[in-house]
Formats: structure tokens, C-alpha cells, sequence
């Protein structure tokens, strides 16, 4: 039997985002926060690198904002990198005071300057990248994780696979209000109601898309996919950052190397140990993400070969290893000695820039319905994310939403009970294997048409096919009981419907996306937003 859950306010994954909310909510309001998986299957958990924040005397925030727009290929909106910015200390502060064990400065620290080690990654003019060692993300979760588990008010539930958002429209009743979410709870197969005065997606992006990710399993594009069915705007979805090292092993499966191994002085190579990052950008190996992987996609292509390599080795053993101890220990299950050798890299789909449009509140187009973090589109990257300015953006909205739901309280009640999922027409699937062939020949042909460099005639070859695919999957869905696998496949197709919609406005050149046929930018710079057809559909 199907279950019906009654909350405030409902969060739709349990990453960075969605823990920080939750804890940044009076303790008197009920919350759920659901994961699709275990609750550390997104990926705040896997992230190594740090959160950029002006933490140092020497830093401002003016060259933090200065070095955003300059990444972000003239799109950035100044109002949200300066919101976000001005806001990075306290954040930090925050974190700290959580518990978060950031690494400490091994030099003796005078009295009232900061005690916690800072490192640069590309695309910043300073050392402003806080971070716990190489594990930055598995600390923060860690230490979020533990908060949340001793707040009575928090229920934390695992195996639950949001299926669509309820809003008022929906119901045929008047209003676009988001009233909660049907969820596919896995350890029954039974889809639930959560009905809630707020509901918050924190689901992250969507670079599962691509046949190649650092990402974890989950990364699927749901809370795109689910708001954009509700009613609601998304822009510049075109811009897909793909990391420049990504472990190149048969036996590895999406581990990235931290762009600080490459800010501590690591080089890229050719297989000959020729460096290349010289011939394309003055910043050399600290150039931002999106030309050094179009540099290595280039080299690979003019010699052929399957990666190129990064090479730390001329740094002392012992300073290798106690910064970069879960890069050195993974790669040496693979037999890659780093203190010793180059490491083989790959560029792979890491971080989906564009997402469904909110306010400086996180607030979408659809009342009651926030976004944060990957999943939303604030302005902050433009057309290209900064290192490390992901999850800071993660914390710094997530406490604005907080903030912004809590300022609602006394407006916004808990309607009467929702209508329970109807399944009354479905039945259990004996073809999956449809769902299998349609995933990977979606992964394979967004990697093909939708990847680093892009032409018209791909985009439109790659539109072709993702159309055939969501008239499949609609059929699909429309007949059989939801599974994981077919609700993360259809969102997946939907989202790179938007894409490739979206890549095919872009009649430029800018950041992350990269045509032949439009090979300069243009001299003003937009961002692409998509409307719904009808909300509601």
C-alpha cells in the first residue's frame, strides 16, 4: 500500500545543498529530506577539491568577482557573483562552526588571520580555495550528515525516487502552486504522496547525460526535468562543463583528479612528456576548465591517442602525499605511483551550468518550489563555472531559501490530502531491456553530438534522435509500473532534449559551448532561457 507523508518543507536530495537548508530551518518545522539512493550517493560526497570564499587579507571581493565574470565568457550576472561572493565568509563561518575539519595552515598563524590552508585552482588570482585535504566534499557531507541525523525535526529517508511534483494546476484546480511530490519509495515499489507548504529540489545536475562523467549514478537531470513539467523556466543548459582529468583507467569508473593537483604545480603532457598547455592560453595548466579540455580533446584528436597525462611527480613524495592522499591511494589500486609517475587523464561531463531559473531566494517560476544548487540556474557561472564556486553557490542559497521559506510561514498553510498515484491502469514491464538500449544510445549520442566541440549538423542529429527516444519513453511510461531506471531515463531524455535546444539558439561561440560553424563570439552576450509550452504538461 502506498504511504502519505505530511512535512513543511520537503527536500529533494540530500546533497550540499539540501542538508544546509534543512539545518538552516527553525527546528519546530518538519522537514524531509529524501536520496534517491544512500544518502551519500550525490556528489557534495565525491567533490576534492574546495570552497572558494575570500577567507585571506590578501584576497578581496572584488578580484573574487573580478576572476567570475572573467571565467564565465561575459554571461555571468554581476548581481548574482557579487550576492554570492559578499555572502562566501559567512558561509564558511557557518561550516566551520558546524564542524567541518577544513586543513589547517602548517605555519604558525598570527593572532586574527585566518588558521586554515588555502590553495588556488584555475581561474582564480588567489589562493582562496578552503578545502579538508583532497576530500573536501566527503568532510562537509560528513559533518552535515551528522548535524541532521541529531535534528529531531529532520527525517532523513533513503530509496526514495521523486517521480513528478504535484502543483495545483496539475489537479485541475486553479493556481500554480507546488503542493509536494509523488515519490517512488524502491524497498516497496510503491509510489508515495508527500504533500508539503514548501518543496525544494537539490537533485543537482545532469551530466549522466554524457557517456563519460566524473558524476556519480544519480546525476540524471531530475529536479531540471521534474521542474520544467511543473511550469518553469530553464536557461543556458547549453553549457556542460567537462572536467579536464578525469582518471583514463579500464577499471576506473568516474574519478576525478582535483584541478588543485594542477594549482600545486601539476603539468599536462603528451605521451612523449611534451607539455602543451603553453600553445593555448598564457595561464598555461591554470587556464579555466573549459580550454584546457578543449585543449586536451584537441591533442587527442590530432595524435590519436586515448588521453594525455598529468604529471605532479617533480614535487617532493611526502608534500604528494599528504595533499593529495585519496588521489594517491586510488591511484595506486590502479598501479599508478603519482610521486613517481604521470597520472592518465581524460576530459569527462562534470558539472551542468545552466538549471531551472530562480531568484536571489532560489524561488523558481512556480510559487512554493525552490531550486538550489546544481540543479537551479542563479547567473553565478555564466558560461562557465569557476573552480570551487559550486558548492559555495550550494551554501550561500541554500541559506537565502532557508531564510526566504521561514519569511512564508505565516502566509502559506498545509492544504487538505492530495490525491493518491494512480497506477490503476499500468502493469509490470517484462521489456527493460528497452530501457537499457534507450540509455545508452542517448549517453552515446549526446557524447557524439552535444560533447566539447559541436556543429550544427550534430545538433541536429542528435535532436532527431532524442525525439524518437521521448516518444518511446512516454509510451513506456504511460503503460508500466515506474522503476528507478525508466523514471531517471526519462528525465535524462527530457533534459537533453533541453540542451540540444539550447546549443542550437547559441549561434556563437562562448565558454563551454564550442561550435565549428560559429567559431567567435557574438558582441553581446544572452542567455538562452526556455519556456514551457503549458505548465502543468
Amino acid at each position: 500500500m502506498s504511504k502519505h507523508y505530511s512535512h513543511d518543507v520537503l527536500v529533494i536530495g540530500s546533497g550540499a545543498a539540501g542538508l544546509t537548508l534543512a539545518l538552516n530551518l527553525p527546528e519546530q518545522l518538519r522537514v524531509a529530506v529524501l536520496s534517491k539512493g544512500e544518502l551519500s550517493n550525490g556528489s557534495t560526497y565525491w567533490a576534492q577539491g574546495g570552497v572558494a570564499a575570500v577567507l585571506d587579507d590578501t584576497d578581496t571581493i572584488e578580484a573574487h568577482v573580478a576572476d567570475t565574470l572573467a571565467a564565465g565568457g561575459g554571461l555571468c550576472r554581476d548581481d548574482a557573483v557579487r550576492f554570492t561572493v559578499e555572502h562566501s565568509r559567512e558561509a564558511i563561518q557557518w561550516l566551520i562552526d558546524q564542524g567541518v575539519p577544513f586543513t589547517r595552515d602548517e605555519t604558525p598563524v598570527p593572532e586574527g588571520h585566518f588558521a586554515f590552508h588555502l590553495t588556488r585552482e584555475g581561474g582564480h588570482s588567489h589562493r582562496r580555495i578552503i578545502h579538508a585535504a583532497d576530500a573536501t566534499g566527503a568532510a562537509i557531507f560528513d559533518t552535515l550528515l551528522a548535524q541532521a541525523q541529531q535534528r529531531a525535526n529532520i527525517e532523513l529517508l533513503e530509496q526514495r525516487v521523486a517521480v513528478d511534483l504535484i502543483t495545483e494546476r496539475k489537479l485541475g484546480e486553479p493556481g500554480d502552486r507546488c503542493l509536494g511530490a509523488y515519490v517512488l519509495d524502491r524497498s516497496s515499489g510503491e509510489v508515495d504522496t508527500f504533500q508539503a507548504r514548501f518543496v525544494v529540489l537539490a537533485t543537482g545536475g545532469a551530466a549522466k547525460v554524457y557517456l563519460y562523467t566524473s558524476n556519480p549514478d544519480g546525476a540524471c537531470g531530475d529536479g531540471i526535468a521534474m521542474a520544467w513539467r511543473a511550469g518553469c523556466r530553464v536557461a543556458n543548459l547549453e553549457f556542460n562543463q567537462f572536467h579536464p582529468t578525469c582518471l583514463y583507467h579500464p577499471e576506473a569508473k568516474s574519478f576525478l583528479i582535483t584541478e588543485a593537483i594542477r594549482g600545486e604545480g601539476g603539468l599536462l603532457k603528451l605521451p612523449g612528456g611534451e607539455r602543451f598547455m603553453p600553445r593555448f592560453d598564457s595561464r598555461e595548466e591554470l587556464a579555466p576548465r573549459d580550454i584546457v579540455a578543449r585543449a586536451i580533446d584537441h591533442e587527442m584528436k590530432r595524435l590519436g591517442i586515448d588521453c594525455v597525462y598529468l604529471d605532479i611527480s617533480h614535487k617532493p613524495a611526502d608534500f604528494i602525499r599528504n595533499h593529495f592522499p585519496t588521489v594517491y591511494e586510488r591511484c595506486l589500486t590502479y598501479g599508478i605511483d603519482i610521486t613517481r609517475e604521470a597520472i592518465p587523464v581524460v576530459p569527462a561531463a562534470h558539472y551542468t551550468c545552466g538549471g531551472v531559473v530562480v531568484d536571489r531566494a532560489g524561488q523558481t517560476d512556480v510559487p512554493g518550489l525552490y531550486a538550489i544548487g546544481e540543479t537551479s540556474f542563479t547567473g553565478l557561472h555564466g558560461a562557465n563555472r569557476m573552480a570551487s564556486n559550486s558548492l559555495l553557490e550550494c551554501f550561500v542559497y541554500a541559506r537565502a531559501a532557508a531564510l526566504d521559506i521561514v519569511s512564508q510561514l505565516e502566509v502559506v498553510s498545509l492544504r487538505a490530502d492530495l490525491p493518491q498515484w494512480d497506477a490503476s491502469q499500468v502493469t509490470d514491464s517484462d521489456e527493460d531491456v528497452i530501457i537499457a538500449h534507450n540509455w545508452d544510445e542517448l549517453r552515446r549520442f549526446m557524447w557524439d553530438y552535444v560533447g566539447i566541440v559541436r556543429t550544427s549538423k550534430r545538433l541536429m542529429r542528435a535532436r532527431h534522435r532524442v525525439r524518437l527516444l521521448l516518444s518511446e519513453i512516454e509510451e513506456f511510461y504511460s503503460n508500466y509500473r515506474v522503476s528507478r531506471d525508466l523514471i531517471e531515463l526519462r528525465n535524462l531524455a527530457l533534459v537533453a532534449d533541453l540542451m540540444i535546444r539550447s546549443a542550437m539558439q547559441r549561434k556563437e561561440s562562448r565558454g563551454l559551448h564550442y561550435t565549428l560553424d560559429y567559431p567567435r563570439p557574438l558582441p553581446v552576450a544572452f542567455d538562452t532561457i526556455l519556456v514551457p509550452p503549458s505548465a502543468g504538461d
